[in-house]
């Protein structure tokens, strides 16, 4: 069962096209897609923390959503628990 809302001939043109992409391409698109999924947590943490927080606040809440708590606490001295993401 797919869970999928593509048609499946434009998924198959999409997965096509993936396949006959050189590395360097696939390796830029991802980059691209990470980027646009940090701006996207940006934009959520500016929304929920406003738009005055500091750029190390957060780049910390940022890096709260990729790392376990107590790296965050060990190497940045933030505790996601009690600070939030």
């Amino acid at each position: 069962m797919s869970v999928s809302d593509t048609h499946p001939e434009a998924e198959a043109v999409l997965l096509r096209g993936f396949a006959e992409m050189p590395p360097a391409q696939k390796l830029q698109r991802v980059i691209e897609l990470n980027q646009a999924v940090e701006e996207l947590a940006a934009a959520r943490i500016r929304s929920e923390y406003g738009p005055e927080i500091s750029n190390r606040e957060l780049a910390l809440r940022l890096a709260a959503l990729r790392l376990d708590r107590s790296t965050m606490i060990s190497a940045f001295d933030w505790d996601p628990d009690i600070r939030g993401l």
